[in-house]
């Protein structure tokens, strides 16, 4: 009951923001005495600390605030993605302590060695970790696949060529013949599933039940918010909704088969229209958001291949959006990767495509948002889900902090 109460009261300070005792305590229904108890615990966990005197307000007399202190305990994040790999560090106020993205093309290297490159970036965030004294909550990757989230093995990553890889036991074994074992958890799971969950928790519509997030890169997902749940399917292998086959007679995709959605507006597609196979734009050695760069530059200065491709991309965008706002009705769609990036060029044809082809009204009242997170969903996703360890169970952190 007392590790019910504590984590009751931590994800109440998350949800709700800075609050004196008294007001957690009519807000939670715990009494005041039970409310002073936890967080006195929760303060010697170094897990909330006291701020600023309340002064006046409708809930007693005036009283210490508390609030998160997100000093000593972090989420790490890791992507692999097919032309870069990233790792970033959030602390329990969702503020990010660290972060890196390192070109890599890893459709051309062996599992092994994006898996050795992986743990390298997530040494540099653990050494980043002990510098400034904060505990790993735990680590979770992200990856562009089919993955068993259970045993940690990515099932099928067709844009990187992966079959059957046990990522989790492989970073495992590289980080405890660096570091020694580690004694937080290393899960995996689906890269879009996490950037819906990171923009749910973090973007810029945060909290937005009814969300659908697409993931603009080489491959297109999607992660589904329910009602504030994350919709995983019968086996957890929902959201990949790239491989819509929209065109059966166009290009083959990576997964074999032809004409999917990703074939149509994948960033493989735009290059393929937009650029020859040796412009710097098409080179995965430089950073992406460097590469996009060039595309958005050429784009304003009107040159003729550039913007159509920019428009066909951006009508076969929103076919694709059309069928995920019949079949779900979102309150909102929020664009990610590359789609964010080049935003400013794609969002009138895809509105003018998605509102021709919705049944509803006005699109069933769906917004479309550029993501405030860009490439980064997936990683605060993930850092963000290795923090809800803490937030179910604050007795994961030892006792360190004396009143």
């Amino acid at each position: 009951m007392r590790r019910s109460n504590l984590a009751l009261v931590l994800r109440h300070l998350r949800d709700a923001g800075p609050r004196s005792r008294a007001r957690i305590s009519v807000e939670t229904g715990l009494n005041r005495g039970t409310v002073s108890s936890l967080v006195a615990e929760l303060i010697e966990r170094g897990l909330v600390r006291e701020g600023d005197v309340q002064r006046g307000g409708s809930v007693g007399r005036p009283g210490q605030i508390v609030e998160l202190d997100g000093r000593c305990i972090g989420g790490i994040g890791v992507e692999i993605n097919v032309d870069y790999v990233t790792a970033l560090v959030l602390d329990l106020t969702n503020t990010v302590v660290f972060d890196q993205r390192v070109a890599l093309d890893v459709q051309a290297l062996p599992a092994a060695a994006v898996l050795d490159a992986v743990t390298d970036l997530a040494v540099r965030a653990l050494a980043e970790c002990a510098r400034i004294g904060m505990t790993p909550a735990g680590m979770t990757l992200a990856i562009p696949a089919l993955v068993d989230t259970d045993s940690g093995v990515v099932a099928f990553a067709p844009n990187l060529h992966w079959t059957q890889v046990a990522v989790v036991d492989g970073v495992l074994e590289r980080l405890t013949e660096r570091l020694g074992r580690p004694a937080f958890q290393v899960q995996v799971d689906n890269d879009a599933n996490l950037a819906a969950l990171g923009e749910y928790a973090m973007g810029g519509m945060a909290g937005t039940p009814d969300l659908v997030y697409l993931t603009g890169e080489t491959g297109v997902g999607g992660g589904v918010m329910i009602d504030g749940r994350l919709l995983r399917g019968a086996e957890g292998f929902s959201g990949e909704i790239g491989h819509m086959p929209l065109n059966p007679s166009g290009h083959m995709c990576g997964c074999g088969r032809r004409g999917c959605w990703e074939t149509m507006v994948g960033l493989a597609a735009l290059l393929r229209m937009a650029a020859t196979a040796d412009d710097p734009v098409c080179d995965p050695s430089l950073d992406l958001e460097q590469r996009l760069a060039m595309i958005s530059r050429r784009a304003d200065e009107d040159d003729p291949r550039t913007l159509e491709a920019l428009e066909l991309v951006g009508t076969a965008l929103g076919l694709g959006a059309s069928i995920l706002v019949n079949v779900f009705n979102p309150r909102v769609l929020v664009l990610g990767g590359y789609f964010a990036s080049l935003g400013d060029y794609l969002l009138e044809p895809m509105l003018s495509e998605m509102r021709a082809r919705v049944l509803a009204a006005d699109a069933g009242a769906c917004r479309v948002e550029l993501s405030r997170l860009g490439f980064a969903a997936a990683s605060r996703g993930g850092a963000h889900v290795a923090l809800e360890a803490v937030l179910d169970d604050p007795t994961l952190v030892a006792m360190r902090h004396r009143a």
